[in-house]
């Protein structure tokens, strides 16, 4: 097996296109699993580690941030919970304080398993991907970059670079369920994003279909539902609606986690306590001071 370790991207991305079957590594915590239990072994390994550009995060110009692919969840969590509310609860739900500290968003996105946690809150807020090779840099929407099972937008000489999001213009909550609290992949999750400001909702579906998923019929339908000058607790039937709507969205299979039917029963649950959490939060927001 070959391993090559750059020190700066675009020695990084000369060696993508030089090996364009060559697997990045950063954290490690997918493919070095991979690589012990024999599921994998590729001929080169693309050791990232060393590309500080790659462990930074900013503002942009526009309030959102620039997060990049190799900024682990442990620091997602202490210093991105206000610029990345869904993103950084979402990260507190990965596996043990000893992976948070070395997996990464970018590797969620390269391994593009449905069952990701920072994948539905990537949904849910828009977030937009930066691909980038020798010919230079694109920037692809997360609802645009999972195209079928462990399929994405990425082509072969191509790395994650950085994840976009946009600044919160609303309240972001990520609900998860699994078999046991720590260590555990999801058996379903769920990501929910209200944007006050242009009046929409984002959602993202994990564990639950080949890709990660949104429930574009559930966010036209609470989109048009709450009052967005005056927010109050919504109808019983909406948020009983809401949750249908996320369920059917869903594409589950039965495996060894659980089966289709708990999942949709799973997603339908956590759909609507997101939704009463989220209207809570707003609620308090718009609340004019005493």
């Amino acid at each position: 097996m070959r391993f090559l370790s750059p020190s700066t991207l675009q020695e990084a991305l000369e060696a993508k296109a030089e090996h364009p079957d060559a697997v990045p590594i950063t954290g490690g915590t997918d493919v070095m699993v991979e690589l012990n239990f024999d599921k994998r072994r590729p001929d080169t390994l693309l050791d990232l580690t060393r590309i500080a550009e790659l462990s930074r995060w900013e503002t942009t110009d526009d309030g959102g941030t620039r997060l990049g692919a190799a900024v682990p969840y442990s620091r997602i969590i202490t210093e991105l919970s206000a610029p990345a509310p869904g993103l950084a609860k979402a990260s507190r739900t990965v596996a043990s304080p000893q992976i948070r500290n070395r997996g990464t968003v970018g590797g969620n996105l390269g391994g593009a398993s449905p069952a990701g946690d920072a994948l539905p809150p990537l949904l849910a807020t828009d977030a937009v991907i930066e691909l980038a090779s020798t010919r230079g840099t694109r920037r692809v929407k997360a609802r645009d970059y999972f195209l079928s099972f462990r399929t994405t937008a990425r082509r072969d000489d191509e790395l994650i670079t950085a994840i976009r999001l946009p600044a919160p213009t609303g309240p972001q909550h990520f609900a998860k369920i699994g078999t046991r609290n720590a260590m555990v992949i999801a058996v379903t999750s769920f990501a929910l994003a209200l944007n006050t400001e242009e009046r929409t909702v984002g959602t993202g579906i994990g564990s639950a279909g080949p890709t990660p998923l949104r429930a574009e019929a559930a966010e036209d339908f609470l989109a048009q539902e709450i009052d967005w000058d005056a927010p109050g607790p919504l109808p019983e039937a909406t948020v009983r609606r809401f949750g249908e709507l996320v369920a059917a969205a869903a594409r589950p299979i039965d495996d060894q986690r659980g089966s289709a039917a708990y999942r949709r029963h799973a997603l339908s649950v956590m759909a609507r306590r997101t939704l009463t959490w989220s209207i809570t939060d707003y609620r308090k927001e718009a609340a004019p001071c005493a």
